[in-house]
Formats: structure tokens, sequence, C-alpha cells
């Protein structure tokens, strides 16, 4: 999303910022891509590391060696599981930073009483000395209390050093002059006062320097030149003075130079980190709040000044903090950036990356679990370079890495870049004649934001369309090419790839399939009148909701509704299923209104349900989960328990909430057309076509938000509210426009709805009336259960039944093809090629076993080949006219094997609509 050269500048802030009062703004041409997107400079992919048995809280690097300081007793190999073999490490451990593997370095931080523990570790500006603090009385036997000196060339204590610590060392940094600068717990150090901030010599000498905090020290650091200590922690005063939880200080008296006090840290929040940049002048600090208005986030600040550059207000307290290459890496539980005009209130996210000069968030986003402790994930962050790469490693509490089994270690490199994108979610139809429009949600890679897109027709082996584009996690926009090229009638195929800028392609889409013909009168009325997201419901299965207009507004389904549901609201299309209890759609992007802006919702809807329900309306978040639903929304359109239709807004952030109410009850189980507009002239519900309320209320509330269909939190100050906020029942050609519609153009969209599609092909979807599996090895069992399989040594063989509809009037049969999802099983994909035959023979799902298997044909209907992953949506194209004389029957169809690798997809008893199998057949004249 930025132009060659530039930093990026349109992660969650200025993203919002460019969208116009209720438009959003289109995605920007991207330039190629390029190996991590600029100025990412780690991969996302971690590197085999040894773990601990206990929490890292501080590391630090000198030559090529990272130390890890913590509460551990020992370290093992990646992959080993927790209670596997181990070597003993008793709060201690060094590393080779380039291969993960331990370094000799045996030291042992110990207490006589009570439990020992590393905490803070700094290394000296010529690398030859490591400092480390914590909580511990011996090192390898040998008394110390609190601090001590290590020669990095021989990873043995330095003597001369053996300053008295009173409590906790949890902050350390080293001056170009060799003074040690501590924070922590303590109030004494050799016997003099010092309140949680003191400094010694290399000799152990306790220095002049006292900045006198009233609470404990958390972090520190000196800043370049060496004139000024940055100190951050707990406190409210320093030397008397009001400065709250970060200060700077004189590096010889400690006295108070530039103090920060009303409130610039929130009396809730405590800093936990500080890092300094010479090449970006820059010192950044990292907030941890409690509660909605506290700091959790980052602080940029100037070494020139000591002012703000700009401060991160995201939710999810951050830890520590580097600084590489002009990007500022970040450990903590990130979950909200909604005051960022970025993602709501989601799950955690904890490791990420911003510009020194610019808070949005980077495309980089390697995770973390919480893991023990606290527990909030990662704790401490260090830079390395060795053999002639460069490394970030991770410390914290967490016990997996990117969803692998890894404790407390984990480290990343600049190269190599080895994660391929995700795979697009496409969608195609027909809206033009002459025209296929192909719509993908953009896929996810964790280290490359901006991607490039390869469209594949009819199995070609070369792109029809390329073209880049730009997504991070919560903000993947639709991606759309208008395939011109086609003939009325014809049915096309579309698979698309998406690659990185190191070129890791992800495997090619599931096929989607259209028939090139003209559009309905209904969809092209919807467009002329200016919808700017308008969803149809016509995808069979998926997360992606196309949007049909031009403003690329794609939607996610949540929690697998019951898609292509008939009959639908509108002739030539289908309709959305929804449960009532937690399915919904919601809009991937980033929607800002600002009040009185004109706009108007449309859809249509259809149930029975004596319970009420959300239809449309437009909220703060996107999730179901207690904390994820909106705590803000309003212009919405809802049944009520007496099944009466209602469209209402809140005013500002007042009780004020204007709403319409209909007369009459709609729950009969047809379909009803819903109009709400909001304008200048005040707010109009409309029914069928006819407007049966309406008022003057012309304001409604200006935030950031998202469209969601079908259901989301609802205040109880909304009059009537219904007891379930979630609709259950059907909708279909859902629409949002930028302006308040006319009465005229309301009754027209009504009347409009029924119209006859031009003439062209008819697509059907089947789904199977019986379908099992049959094992040779088991060859008395019948396996009628959640899934089919195909192998062919040792053998299992798959069957699904189909009733072949007739076709239409003067139609015959065009094309076939078996949509289908491997299963979540580990083995589900397979690299062999699987054939689908007729059967000849008689079976039922219920009594059929490899014994009493059914007779085969020996023709071949289509082959299954790259099928290779799990829980991933395929297609085979099937040989039409072998089909065509069986319709108006029964027709079994067979997965068949000569391979050893099995292939196991879900059946028809599957628990998500969406995944079970289906034959769509393609009806066009004769």
């Amino acid at each position: 999303m930025r132009g060659a050269g530039l930093r990026e500048r349109t992660g969650v802030l200025t993203a919002a910022l460019a969208l116009a009062a209720g438009v959003l703004a289109p995605v920007a041409a991207a330039p190629p891509a390029a190996a991590l997107t600029d100025p990412v400079g780690f991969t996302a992919d971690h590197l085999p590391t040894y773990q601990t048995n206990g929490i890292v809280w501080a590391l630090a690097e000198a030559n090529g060696v990272v130390y890890a300081g913590g509460t551990f007793s020992a370290v093992r190999p990646a992959g080993t599981p927790s209670g596997g073999s181990s070597t003993h490490a008793v709060n201690f451990a060094a590393f080779n930073a380039a291969t993960g593997a331990p370094a000799r370095c045996p030291l042992s931080f110990t207490r006589s009483g009570g439990a020992a523990t590393v905490r803070a570790l700094a290394v000296s500006p010529d690398r030859s000395t490591l400092y480390v603090g914590g909580y511990f009385n011996a090192v390898n036997g040998s008394s110390a209390n609190g601090l001590v000196a290590v020669d990095t060339a021989t990873c043995t204590r330095r003597a001369g050093l053996a300053p008295d610590f009173s409590a906790t060392v949890r902050a350390l940094d080293v001056a170009p002059n060799g003074t040690v600068y501590a924070g922590g717990d303590f109030q004494s150090v050799n016997g003099q006062t010092r309140r949680f901030f003191g400094a010694v010599t290399p000799a152990g000498a306790v220095t002049g320097w006292n900045p006198d905090a009233d609470d404990p020290g958390r972090t520190l650091r000196v800043t370049p030149d060496g004139q000024s200590v940055l100190i951050g922690g707990d406190f409210f005063t320093v030397g008397g003075a009001d400065s709250h939880a970060i200060a700077v200080t004189s590096p010889t008296t400690g006295a108070l130079t530039r103090g920060y006090p009303n409130n610039f840290i929130p009396s809730t929040a405590v800093i936990k980190d500080i890092v300094t940049d010479s090449a970006s002048g820059g010192w950044y600090a990292a907030g941890e709040g409690r509660g909605g208005n506290s700091f959790d986030g980052r602080l940029a600040m100037e070494l020139d000044g000591f002012g703000q550059r700009w401060r991160d207000t995201c939710q999810g307290a951050t830890q520590a903090l580097r600084v590489h290459k002009r990007v500022l890496y970040a450990a903590s539980h990130v979950h909200d950036c909604s005051t960022m005009g970025g993602f709501p209130n989601q799950a955690r996210k904890h490791l990420t990356a911003q510009g020194v000069d610019d808070p949005a968030l980077l495309g980089w986003l390697p995770d973390t679990n919480d893991g023990i402790g606290e527990p909030v994930g990662p704790r401490a962050l260090t830079v390395a370079t060795r053999d002639g790469r460069d490394f970030l490693w991770v410390g914290g509490e967490f016990t997996t890495v990117n969803g692998v089994q890894q404790q407390a270690l984990t480290r990343f490199a600049n190269t190599p870049d080895t994660g391929a994108p995700s795979l697009p979610a496409a969608s195609v139809s027909a809206p033009r004649a002459g025209e296929v429009r192909v719509s993908w949600r953009s896929s996810l890679d964790l280290d490359d934001s901006l991607l490039t897109y390869r469209v594949y027709r009819n199995g070609g082996a070369v792109p029809v369309h390329t073209t880049t584009g730009s997504s991070l996690f919560f903000s993947r926009p639709q991606l759309t090419f208008t395939d011109r090229n086609v003939a009325a009638g014809q049915t096309y195929s579309y698979r698309i790839t998406a690659t990185d800028g190191a070129g890791n392609t992800s495997a090619l889409s599931p096929a989607a399939s259209v028939t090139a013909s003209s559009a309905s009168p209904y969809q092209e009325r919807v467009l002329a009148d200016g919808a700017d997201l308008y969803w149809r419901y016509d995808e069979p299965g998926g997360a992606f909701a196309a949007d049909a207009s031009d403003s690329r507004n794609g939607g996610v389904y949540v929690n697998t509704p019951t898609y292509r549901a008939t009959p639908s609201a509108v002739a030539g299309s289908a309709a959305l299923s929804l449960n009532g209890s937690d399915e919904y759609v919601y809009s991937d992007r980033l929607h800002r209104y600002t009040s009185p802006t004109p706009y108007s919702i449309e859809t249509w809807f259809r149930t029975t349900s004596t319970g009420g329900g959300r239809l449309v309306g437009y909220g703060s978040n996107i999730g179901t989960a207690q904390g994820h639903t909106s705590s803000v929304s309003d212009k919405l359109l809802y049944l009520t328990d007496n099944r009466r239709l209602a469209f209402g807004v809140q005013v500002g952030s007042t009780n004020s909430r204007p709403t319409l109410t209909s007369s009459t009850s709609f729950n009969d189980g047809q379909w009803h057309h819903a109009v709400a507009t909001q304008g200048p002239g005040g707010m109009a519900l409309y029914v069928d076509g006819a407007r049966v309320a309406a008022n003057t209320a012309a304001g409604n509330r200006s935030y950031n938000g998202y469209w969601r269909v079908g259901g989301d939190a609802m205040n109880n100050a909304w009059p009537n509210r219904p007891s379930s906020t979630y609709f259950a029942g059907q909708v279909d050609e859902s629409a949002i426009y930028p302006s308040a519609l006319t009465a005229a153009q309301v009754a027209a969209h009504h009347q409009l709805a029924q119209a006859p599609a031009p003439p062209g092909d008819t697509t059907v979807s089947l789904l199977p009336t019986e379908d099992a599996y049959v094992n040779g090895v088991a060859a008395n069992a019948n396996y009628n259960d959640q899934q089919l399989a195909s192998r062919g040594t040792t053998p299992y063989l798959g069957y699904l039944r189909f009733t072949l509809l007739a076709a239409p009037a003067g139609q015959v049969l065009k094309g076939a093809r078996l949509q289908f999802r491997t299963s979540s099983d580990p083995t589900a994909g397979s690299t062999d090629s699987h054939t689908v035959v007729p059967v000849t023979g008689t079976w039922t799902e219920s009594a059929v076993t490899y014994n009493s298997r059914p007779a085969l044909s020996a023709s071949v209907l289509g082959t299954i080949t790259g099928a290779t992953a799990v829980s991933t949506d395929y297609s085979v194209e099937l040989t039409a006219p072998a089909l065509g004389g069986a319709l108006g029957s029964a027709y079994s169809l067979a997965l068949t094997s000569s391979g050893t690798d099995s292939l196991r997809i879900w059946s028809s008893e599957a628990g998500s609509a969406a995944s079970r199998p289906q034959l769509v057949l393609t009806f066009g004249a004769e």
C-alpha cells in the first residue's frame, strides 16, 4: 500500500484516516513485491533453538553469543517436550546466536534461602563484560548479592565487583566510562540509601547517582552521548518532584533534568522497558497499564529535547523493545488497537513491528502463546549478528511459537524467508454481459505484507492476470480481476496463487466456476444506484463473502453458516441461512462514518423465528466471544420479539436512540425487502417497496466500525430490544449505500427482485443422498461417518450417491464438477492421483463393506490431482456427457486410487455444511 522508496505509513492509523466519511478508500496499486516487505528486517519463520524449563526474564548479546537469564533449572533442544532430556542450567545460559545451541558458560545463580532469579543483563560498550543482576546470593557457590560481572571471553566471573543490593535488581545499563547503573526493588546499595535506583563503579563502589524514586525501578538506559540516564518504573516522584513512570536524570547526581508529570503516563501504568537508537535520534518506552484508559503501548521520544514523537495507544501490556534498522520490535500481548484506528479487541498477538517514525503496525507477525507465569507471553528481546546474519532473540513465559511447542526462547533471522502466504479465497460471478469477475480475499503472510497474485483460467499454466496487493492480519482487502475475454453461455473456472517477495508461493486456490451471461436486472439496478458494499451470498462455502460492488468491501463468514440456501429472494441468485446464535457476516475492512453522512441499508430476509434478531448493523467489533462483540453500535435494522421490523440510531454518545418500527410483523416465512435510510430529511423505513415509518432525526454516532449481517451485541437501551440479538432465518442481497435511497429507487428494487434473468446457463449444487467408504484391512466393516477415503494399497474406496435433476426445459447438461474439502486428519492430503468412476453395482451407506463392495465401471469421469493440503477445498471437473444419460435418477460415484497415499475428505455427515461434498451441474441451451 505504499509507493517504492517510501516508509510504510498505511497501517492501523493511516488506513483509517484515508477513509472518506461513509466511503472506503480503494486499494491502491502496489509496487512489485520484494523479500521481506521493507522495512521489516526479520522473517517470521522461527528457527530451531534450545529452550528452558522456566521463564526467561532477560536477554543480552555480545560477540555472537546470546545470554539468557531467568527462573529455570535446565535447557533442552528444540522439539524436546517438557520433562524430556535436558542439561543443567540454573537461571542462566549462553547460546550461539547463529545455531541456537548452548555455548559453554556454566554459571549457576542461586540463593541459600528462597527462589533465585536473574532479572537483568547488560554488556559493557567494549563487549568484554556481561553484568548480571537479579535476586541471588551466590554464583557457582561463591558469595554474590544481586550483581556480578562476567568476562565474555572466558565466561568466568570477574573479581573486584561485589556490591550488596538489598533486594532484586531488575534493570542494568553500562555507561561508556564503565559506570554500572541499576534499578529494581532495592532501597540500599552497600549499606547506603539508594531507593530503587543506584550506580556502582567497575570496582563496585557506590557512586553519587541517586534519583531517589518513591517506587520500584523497572528499566533504565544511558543515552548514546552519556549525558543522561533515562529511567522507567512504577515511581511517581524522582527526588521529590512529580514524574510518574518515566524520567530523565543527570548521569552523575541522578537529579531530575526532565520530568513527565500531569498524567503524561497515566497513574495506572508503569514503564517496563526503555531502548535508545542513535540512528533515528529516538528513545522508546514500553507501557503496561491496568484498564482501558491506561497506557499499554509504545512511546517514541526524541533524544534531542526528550519530547514525544508519537504514542501507540494499543491495549496489551508491552514488556520489551528493540530497534533494528529503523524498525521497533515489541514483545507484548496487543489485542486492541481501536484507539489507533486499527483492529478492535481480539485474540492477543505477542510480537509486532513498527517504523521508528510511525506507530502504524508493519507486516511482521510471528506469534507465541501467553504461556506460564502471569502469563503474558514474551518478556525480553535482543538482536545479535553472527556468521553474516542478523538474529532477533525472544525470551519469556511462552510455551509455543507459531503454534509449535517451544518454551521460553526462540529466534528469527533476516534470511532465509521460507513461509508461503495463505491460500487466497476466491469467488466468481458474471455481473454483466461479456464479463466474469474474479474476486478474492487477499492472503496473509506473516513477514510480507505486499504479495503478488496470479490468476489462472480453465486449468491453464500461464496466468491470465497478475497483480500485487497489501494485507495485514486485521486488513485483508478484496482484490478483483475482470475477465472480458469470455463468451456468453460458456463456463469458466479460475484458480489463484499468492507469492511473497522471496518467491514462496501458496497452493492454487480451489477452482471457482461461473457461466458467462447477462446479470440480473436487480443486480444491475443495485450497482447503478451506487451500492458500495453488496453481498449476494452466492459462495458455495468458505470464509470469504465477495463484494459485488466496485468498492471491494469483501466480507467474512463466521461459524460456517449454511450456504446457497434456496429459494432465494432474487431470481438467479442464492441466499444465506443463519442459525440465530453465532453465525454472521462482517465487513473485512474498517469503515469510518461521520454523522450526518447519508447512507442506506438494504437486505432481504425471511424467518419464522419468534425471537427477533439483529439483521444488519454497524458496530465497533467483529467477534462473538465476550469482550469481542461491539461495545458501540448503531444504524441497526432488527426484528423485535413481536416480529416487527425496527430501524434505530444512536445520537452521538447520548442515550437518545430514535427508532422507527413497522406496524406489521414479518415472521411468516416469506421473503421481505427491507430498506433503512438516513439523510438530511431524517430516517425512513421501507418494507416490500413501501415506506412504513419516518422521522426527522438526521444524526447518528460517528466512529470507526464494521458492517455486520446476522448479529452482534445490542445495548439494553434499544427500544424493544429482541431477546436474541442474532437472526435465525435467511438473508439475501445485502447492500450499503453512501446515500439515502429515494422512495422510487426502493420501489424499483423491490419490483425487479423477481424479474427473470436473461436467458443463460443454470447451475445446480447437489448434496449426496448417501455416502460411505470401505477398508480392505477391515473387510467386513462399514464406515458411514464424517469422512470418505480413497487409497490403492492398502485399499480404501469411497462412494457417493446423488439424485440428478432433470435438465430444465430447453437445456442440456453442459458441465459437472465434484467439489469437496479434505478433512482435518493429518493424513487427509494426498500426493497421488485419485479417479472418479461410475458405480455399476448396488450399495447402501449403512451396509456397504469391502467384501460387499459394488462393481465399478472402467470409464473415468475425472482425476483428482494436487489435493495435498488438509482442511482445504478442491474440485474436479467430470465428463458431463457420461452423466447426461442419468439425469432424473439416482447416480453413484466412487473414489479410487492405485497409489499408497490416502485421500480423506469430509462426507455429508460433516458438522459444517461448507465441508460437505457437492456435485455441481451446469445446464445450458442445446
